[in-house]
């Protein structure tokens, strides 16, 4: 594939997820689900409203800049509400959302490229992320979670650029990567891990290399590529970043941009200082109660998201007929025959989450064998100066996977499933490697997998799109496209 066809493919993929955002934004005038919160809270920094926020800023500054350049467009206020605390097209406050997630499927194929130089690999984890129905349902309302996943991606990506320049540019680049993770946790706190699953990457790419050294009795300052004549891969690089210029670019940096971030809303809201504030949001969120429906009907414990078993709804709403004005608030009509749905699920792709895990678990059992069959064998041990691409494509994928899901296990307060959205993005990478080797493959019968997964991940977001963009449904529609009873 020429560098031509790989930039109009990444623009292909572009287009597609800005006009599966953009089309129809304005559908549902009021606010929907978390809207309530976020919607509001970046009109109040418009309108100087103190308040209370359970999360860092970051994403309520960047929703309330969007309204402020939304009130200023001479077009989309054909349709107005109060709900936020001004009167406002639900344009105004959508849009800066609508158009951060286009991007996210394109910095996806971006670190899919940087990771292995493959620019059928970086299409097909592009396309993949575009196909995704959570991300496509969180991009088109005014929430938080697309920042945490694009800073923290950003970050990641930063970092990669960084290891193919030197000197001043990688001076450059890593300061910018700093700056994309004290951004993800200037969103959540969870963009934490993020910059976990990159200081566990380098950790173990200087482990390998200290691992050779000692077992070779080599040197540890001899460059890698003196010992052996294959070239780095872009992650063996790493070891080329020492522990001062980590703690500096990806530590000091990160903690001094998620401070900055706070100073305008402390200037809003003086009830509480730098620390305070902090204290204030931990004591928050260990309140919120137990993991169970009784607290929340869509609570979700971390094991539930891989296998989708507990999406939710963030708008329900009926009519009796198609020709019916949209429902925005209020409560449902009664059932009736010929009732038409209007539903937003926060689901994912279920052919792309389910075979995504496939993949993901491959990825991990072929990791662990390289290190128990060598062990089981009673072989030696050895470290080999440079691992393969794949390899290293593998550890970043699965590290930076359990990075992301495992935090959680600890978390005893109520979740749901849109907290699985950092780690589920590398299941998407898993699976595009996956679909990629298959297709290379010199067996037919391998290659006829990848198309098959491929064909069936489009199939799968087109069959499931009513219920991401919340089109009318009649019953029998709604009931089809909901296989289980837990997905209600």
């Amino acid at each position: 594939m020429t560098k031509n066809w790989f930039r109009i493919g990444l623009l292909a993929i572009f287009i597609f997820s800005f006009t599966l955002r953009f089309w129809g934004l304005d559908r549902f005038n009021t606010l929907v689900f978390d809207e309530v919160y976020f919607a509001k809270f970046g009109n109040n920094y418009l309108t100087n409203t103190p308040f209370f926020n359970a999360h860092p800023p970051l994403s309520q500054y960047i929703i309330g800049i969007g309204i402020w350049i939304g009130k200023h467009v001479p077009f989309w206020q054909q349709q107005v509400n109060g709900l936020a605390g001004s009167l406002l097209s639900p344009w105004n406050y959508r849009w800066v959302n609508a158009l951060t997630g286009s991007f996210i499927p394109v910095v996806v194929a971006a670190i899919a490229y940087q990771i292995s130089h493959r620019r059928s690999f970086a299409l097909l984890a592009g396309f993949f992320t575009a196909c995704d129905g959570l991300f496509l349902v969180e991009s088109r309302y005014a929430l938080n979670n697309i920042y945490i996943v694009i800073f923290g991606l950003l970050g990641q990506w930063f970092l990669l650029l960084a290891l193919e320049n030197q000197k001043r540019q990688r001076a450059l680049w890593l300061i910018a990567s700093g700056i994309g993770f004290g951004a993800s946790i200037g969103t959540k706190w969870n963009g934490l891990w993020f910059l976990l699953g990159t200081y566990l990457i380098w950790v173990t790419a200087w482990l390998l290399r200290l691992l050779h050294a000692y077992l070779n009795k080599q040197p540890i300052n001899k460059p890698i590529n003196k010992i052996d004549t294959k070239p780095l891969t872009p992650l063996e690089k790493l070891t080329e970043i020492n522990i001062l210029q980590m703690g500096f670019y990806l530590g000091i940096i990160p903690a001094l941009i998620y401070s900055l971030i706070w100073i305008p809303h402390l200037r809003l809201d003086t009830s509480y200082g730098f620390i305070e504030v902090h204290r204030q949001i931990l004591n928050f969120h260990l309140h919120m109660g137990g993991n169970t429906p009784d607290v929340h009907p869509y609570c979700a414990a971390w094991y539930k998201w891989p296998l989708m078993t507990r999406p939710m709804a963030y708008y329900y709403q009926t009519t009796r007929h198609f020709s019916d004005p949209l429902p925005v608030m209020g409560p449902n009509l009664p059932a009736a025959d010929g009732m038409v749905i209007y539903d937003v699920h926060a689901m994912g792709n279920p052919f792309l989450w389910w075979s995504g895990m496939g993949a993901m678990l491959f990825l991990a059992g072929w990791l662990l064998s390289k290190i128990v069959i060598p062990l089981w064998k009673n072989q030696p041990l050895s470290v080999p100066a440079t691992l393969s691409i794949d390899t290293w494509i593998a550890i970043f994928i699965v590290f930076n996977y359990a990075a992301n899901l495992l935090p959680w296990v600890k978390v005893t307060r109520c979740v749901f499933i849109y907290h699985y959205m950092c780690a589920v993005v590398y299941v998407f990478l898993a699976i595009a490697w996956f679909v990629d080797q298959s297709l290379r493959s010199y067996h037919r019968e391998l290659r006829a997998v990848g198309v098959t997964v491929s064909f069936l991940i489009l199939v799968g977001f087109i069959f499931w799109m009513p219920i991401y963009l919340g089109l009318p449904l009649t019953s029998e529609g709604y009931k089809l496209r909901m296989w289980f009873n837990t997905w209600i």
